[in-house]
């Protein structure tokens, strides 16, 4: 059982070993090492009696990635969180919004976006994120476009080039985590691909890479 695995399985913070618990942790490395559910409970303090904090963590989790502009009556719809909990965490999104370094950075090669996706790859789920870039393959803005198994239901190029054709761009990325860590893709990653791509061209958006990434590898196609 991973580390993050054995996070979804304990209590209270006071119950795990003080060497594995978020905030030392974050003392002993750095927040980058952290998993997104290891840094959601450092800024939660700590849990109720009906929800752990590791499990009121994954609540919040699983809230941002449907409602990334979220604020604080947004949070408040969460159970668990109350007054305090709900403007902290909508501070916490305020600034790393304002402390994006990643839009406007020029992306290369797949390393490039993985920089700024990684984080994605800590996911137990698979989510599916667009880039959308200017002609110098700039970053405009990434949307998380679905949750779970992509497939062309889930997938559609409509959401996929909603954003892009927002931010008037000129190329797209398209992306998505393997939480099985096996980054042969699959049939329906093909089919899919080849669906974003078609309509990529009929829109003068073209599909630059798809690249399919885990916690620590990552590749394209």
């Amino acid at each position: 059982m991973t580390y993050k695995e054995q996070l979804m399985h304990l209590g209270p913070i006071k119950h795990m070993a003080v060497e594995e618990r978020p905030r030392e942790r974050l003392e002993q490395t750095s927040a980058q090492h952290l998993s997104d559910l290891e840094l959601v409970m450092i800024l939660l303090g700590s849990g109720t009696k009906e929800a752990p904090i590791h499990a009121l963590a994954k609540k919040v989790l699983d809230f941002l990635d449907r409602n990334q502009d979220a604020e604080v009556t947004d949070f408040l719809h969460i159970q668990g969180i109350g007054q305090a909990k709900a403007c902290l965490l909508a501070a916490a999104l305020e600034l790393g919004r304002r402390n994006n370094r990643y839009l406007g950075r020029q992306i290369l090669k797949p390393q490039d976006l993985y920089l700024q996706i990684r984080h994605y790859g800590q996911r137990m789920q698979e989510v599916f994120l667009a880039v959308a870039l200017n002609g110098a393959h700039e970053v405009l803005a990434t949307t998380l476009v679905s949750l779970g198994t992509v497939s062309q239901s889930l997938v559609h190029p409509r959401e996929v080039f909603a954003p892009a054709i927002e931010k008037r761009a000129s190329a797209l990325i398209v992306a998505h985590n393997h939480p099985s860590g096996n980054l042969n893709p699959s049939d329906e990653d093909l089919e899919v691909t080849e669906r974003i791509k078609r309509a990529g061209t009929l829109l003068g958006i073209p599909l630059l890479d798809h690249v399919m990434f885990t916690l620590l590898i990552q590749s394209g196609f």
